[in-house]
């Protein structure tokens, strides 16, 4: 049977789709990122970036998502490849396009079965356009048993290079107690787990006439970042790399009341290394958190090791970001380090 990619269709083989997967395993090398270096692939016109926020949408979720009377964003894999080229993107990572799993909420059986149509898919991009596509796979949160086996299934059979959540659900943010049974077993397997801003349900209708993810969605991803600080996840499970969307949200310009908390309400038992300590581990992606007073806002608290490019494609240009970047006045090893650099180092099979 053809690639699910040439043909659309739905329906893998699974036998040969299951062997055409092995070689994920053994790593494949980055256009632009052999010994020759950044500067060199920059130069030569070849892509050489890391996408680490770039949405798809496959064929199977988008039927659902149709069959519900909902849609999404235009995508399809030769747009994804058009704009990689555009922007000087060798590799991108894949993540659901909104709404996401969100869109089956309480609907186990359904969520169970959306996240496995699209992870299986999501490796077959892998397959089909080597070292052009990196998966982050979509797990049935917060189903317990179900995201456990998918985790499984995502990370030996698949071979997804991460993890991807939701900063929320059903009100509960990622740093709820509930949820440690999952972030224990990330933790095992030193997943590398990438966050993207949820619609919180608490603030659905304050403001009618803006995007609700105008102002909440960078919200939530601070509410998510400060409920796994202070209620102790991010202590307790240190083998996870997480990855955080838009710059981090709005914490680089609320750290002193963060700080403030932490002093007054003496939160040693869940930060026994500190507040910073846990902010400076975590990474952060520029998607639309690029602009000058973004990056600097960031840059002034956390080391620029911890920054990876994001573009937040279809909703984004890559060359909107560049351009900022262009604007910011980085150092060209900071520019470097943030562009590829840092991401090679989270997911080193792309050296090969």
């Amino acid at each position: 049977m053809g690639s699910i990619i040439d043909d659309g269709a739905d329906v893998l083989s699974r036998r040969r789709f299951l062997a055409g997967l092995t070689a994920l395993g053994a790593g494949t090398v980055l256009p632009g990122c052999q010994s020759t270096g950044g500067e060199m692939a920059a130069a030569s016109g070849r892509p050489y970036r890391i996408d680490v926020h770039h949405h798809f949408a496959p064929p199977g979720y988008s039927s659902a998502l149709k069959a519900m009377m909902r849609g999404h964003a235009r995508w399809s894999p030769q747009g994804s490849i058009a704009e990689m080229e555009k922007s000087g993107i060798a590799t991108c990572f894949t993540s659901l396009i909104n709404p996401g799993m969100q869109a089956w909420m309480g609907d186990v059986e359904n969520s169970k079965k959306i996240a496995r149509i699209s992870n299986e898919y999501a490796a077959t991009l892998m397959r089909d356009y080597p070292a052009r596509f990196g998966s982050f796979a979509s797990i049935p949160f917060p189903d317990i048993d179900g995201c456990l086996k998918e985790i499984e299934y995502a990370y030996d059979t698949l071979k997804a290079d991460g993890i991807y959540l939701w900063t929320s659900y059903q009100g509960k943010l990622l740093g709820d107690p509930a949820f440690f049974p999952i972030l224990e077993e990330l933790n095992r397997r030193k997943a590398v787990v990438y966050t993207h801003p949820a619609t919180p349900q608490c603030c659905a209708k304050i403001m009618p006439y803006v995007s609700i993810n105008a102002i909440e969605g960078p919200v939530d991803t601070t509410r998510t970042m400060i409920s796994l600080i202070f209620q102790g996840g991010a202590a307790k499970y240190p083998d996870i790399k997480w990855i955080f969307s838009h710059s981090g949200g709005v914490t680089p310009f609320l750290l002193s009341r963060f700080q403030r908390e932490e002093v007054e309400k003496d939160r040693k038992k869940v930060l026994p290394k500190g507040l910073m300590h846990e902010l400076r581990k975590f990474y952060y992606d520029t998607a639309q958190g690029h602009h000058e007073g973004a990056l600097k806002a960031l840059l002034a608290i956390i080391p620029p090791s911890q920054v990876l490019y994001g573009t937040d494609y279809p909703f984004w240009s890559g060359r909107r970001v560049s351009d900022d970047f262009d604007k910011a006045g980085l150092s060209g090893a900071d520019r470097r380090a943030i562009d590829r650099d840092n991401a090679l180092r989270l997911f080193p099979r792309l050296n090969g």
